[in-house]
């Protein structure tokens, strides 16, 4: 009869997932983990490949993590803006995991640049729903906006500047109507804010 595991793959995995949660992903090596799950690294060894099996698999697990809960907090009910704001406190409660993901770069991955995009174009779909844009101009606006959403929570976690919320609120409905006029991604970008009539309002232009 096979010995029974004493240490499963979601054990390790759990406690990867706590500590990059935590403290960031560049932490994780295989002493760290094992000294904070209380086992041995052999584990680590017989249930993953090497290191970066398993840190593409914690990535993996904060990537659904982020698209089933983190990002779907609900603060104006308007999900684009809703998102962002998701995305801004994150960046304030894990400040270490924020920058080695995002700004750092370290351990960066598409798994959750693809999370971000995805989530991007769906909550920009669901806001502004009668919109006739194709693929290419929502990827342009969602990437717009991360711009500004990224920028703002790198101020924030770094200290630089301090926003309440309702000044985040209006940069970035400010930004997103500003991305949906004008197509400043494009390389044949025309500015429809001036070449729009004078009179019409910003939701005719935007119509």
């Amino acid at each position: 009869m096979a010995r029974k595991k004493e240490i499963s793959k979601d054990k390790i995995l759990d406690t990867a997932y706590k500590m990059a949660i935590k403290d960031g992903i560049e932490g994780l090596t295989a002493r760290s983990i094992a000294k904070a799950g209380h086992f041995s690294t052999q584990p680590l060894y017989l249930e993953f490949d090497n290191m970066e099996d398993l840190r593409a698999q914690v990535l993996k697990r904060i990537s659904d993590d982020l698209k089933a809960h983190i990002l779907q907090q609900k603060y104006t009910g308007e999900p684009l803006i809703d998102l962002d704001l998701s995305y801004i406190d994150f960046a304030k409660k894990h400040v270490n995991l924020f920058r080695a993901m995002f700004v750092d770069g370290k351990f960066g991955s598409k798994i959750i640049a693809d999370t971000l995009m995805d989530l991007g174009v769906e909550k920009f779909n669901e806001q502004y729903p009668d919109t006739d844009y194709d693929q290419d101009r929502i990827h342009n606006i969602v990437v717009a906006n991360w711009i500004s959403t990224t920028g703002m929570a790198a101020l924030v976690v770094n200290e630089i500047a301090s926003f309440s919320q309702n000044q985040i609120i209006n940069v970035l409905n400010a930004q997103i109507h500003d991305a949906m006029l004008n197509d400043r991604l494009s390389e044949t970008q025309e500015d429809s804010m001036f070449a729009a009539d004078d009179e019409a309002s910003l939701k005719d232009n935007l119509a």
